[in-house]
């Protein structure tokens, strides 16, 4: 099955990305994820792949060297992969979003003449690194406070210096912590009354002085994203470290938010896993396991059923989610953006439970991947800045209230 549905509906570009996912999945990483799994290692060999496929440039434009992605492309092959390993596409994900956000997303935002071509120089350096020195870039997002959930400004802060900026803080839960080259950091401009629209977006390098990672890293799932701590200890970086001008996260944020919905694929295809995993195990298809025939149960065939339904109310979403990518979406837009992250999230777990209720005590074994997929699932609710709280209360609020509407005070 492919994970689009029908392929026939796709360009020649997406058709041949997906396809090129889905070889290394089967072949690669899918037959590494368990070891990266119960062993909570980085999948270096899987991003090795990645690089000797080009993946890693994704959505680096074409004008730089990239295969030029759009947004609807990537989420596709970044479902494939996490249809594979959970833990590569999530990762993957942290280092694409770097391109993505200054490639097409910053494309699409207001600039001055200078700001344009400030970035554009900017730009070209670090494309350079992740097309010819075949460099893994990460985006560590989250700091335990408000920030990442866009209520409050980046606690990490920037100093401007002269020729750069001095950047101290801390961030949690960030993926490729010790694997990545450089760090798309996040952080506020260190001045008087600095608010969110201060915003800042720095490539750190991993080896500059003042860098580091701490702590332990054993979660119940996406063990193989290694998401450590990452410490800044006033460290130096030049101009040309901005991955966007100053200020325009804030802007990207308010105006392209389907650039936050890049960690749904993973879950689309979690979903898809186990969905394909149960077919597989009741027509007693999967290697290794005894030849033992399932299917011909009514509870089985009800409980695939009530899979299936479920797996391509997911997929519509995610699809027309896909589509419905770009700057200034309308508000019917938005609202179907936050559905569809919060279904993708939900149902992947909800899929990944009814998976392991209807193949019964085999697939609580760690030597089948059922068990993985269902940890890993379990994951996708919690993550910012969009989780499923959040979703429900912005997605509520928004469709009750316009744009400046406040209640009477009740008395």
């Amino acid at each position: 099955m492919h994970i689009a549905g029908n392929p026939d509906s796709l360009t020649p570009q997406q058709r041949e990305l997906v396809a090129l996912a889905a070889e290394l999945g089967r072949e690669k990483f899918a037959p590494r994820a368990a070891q990266h799994d119960r062993d909570a290692t980085f999948p270096f060999d899987n991003y090795e792949d990645l690089r000797r496929a080009g993946l890693l440039s994704i959505c680096v434009p074409r004008e730089h060297g990239g295969l030029g992605a759009d947004f609807a492309t990537y989420v596709m092959v970044a479902a494939e992969i996490g249809r594979h390993c959970g833990a590569t596409a999530l990762s993957y994900n942290m280092h694409v979003c770097s391109t993505m956000w200054a490639g097409f997303i910053a494309d699409a935002l207001d600039m001055t003449p200078a700001q344009r071509a400030d970035h554009e120089a900017n730009r070209a350096i670090h494309f350079r690194n992740v097309v010819e020195g075949g460099k893994v870039y990460s985006q560590p997002f989250s700091e335990g406070g408000a920030a990442a959930a866009g209520k409050a400004p980046w606690g990490t802060l920037a100093r401007p210096v002269d020729g750069g900026y001095v950047v101290s803080g801390k961030k949690i839960f960030a993926s490729l912590s010790g694997a990545a080259d450089f760090y798309g950091v996040l952080c506020t401009v260190d001045k008087p009354g600095a608010t969110q629209r201060d915003s800042l977006y720095l490539a750190v390098p991993a080896d500059a002085p003042g860098v580091s990672v701490t702590g332990e890293w054993d979660p119940l799932g996406m063990r193989g994203t290694v998401s450590r701590t990452l410490l800044l200890n006033e460290v130096f970086v030049p101009h040309s470290a901005r991955l966007m001008p100053e200020g325009l996260y804030w802007q990207a944020a308010a105006r392209f938010p389907h650039m936050f919905a890049t960690l749904s694929p993973t879950y689309m295809g979690i979903a898809q896993a186990a969905y394909d995993f149960t077919v597989a195990y009741l027509r007693a298809e999967v290697p290794g396991m005894p030849p033992v025939k399932r299917r011909m149960y009514p509870t089985k065939q009800i409980a695939v059923a009530e899979m299936r339904i479920k797996l391509e109310q997911t997929r519509a979403l995610f699809l027309q989610n896909a589509r419905d990518a770009r700057v200034d979406p309308d508000k019917d837009t938005r609202m179907r953006l936050y559905a569809a992250h919060y279904t993708i999230m939900e149902n992947a777990a909800a899929l990944a439970s009814l998976a392991i209720r209807t193949c019964g005590g085999q697939s609580m074994l760690k030597s089948l991947p059922l068990e993985r997929l269902y940890r890993d699932s379990r994951c996708g609710s919690l993550m910012l800045p969009w989780t499923a709280e959040l979703c429900v209360d912005r997605l509520g609020r928004e469709c009750l209230y316009e744009a400046g509407e406040r209640d009477e005070a009740l008395e």
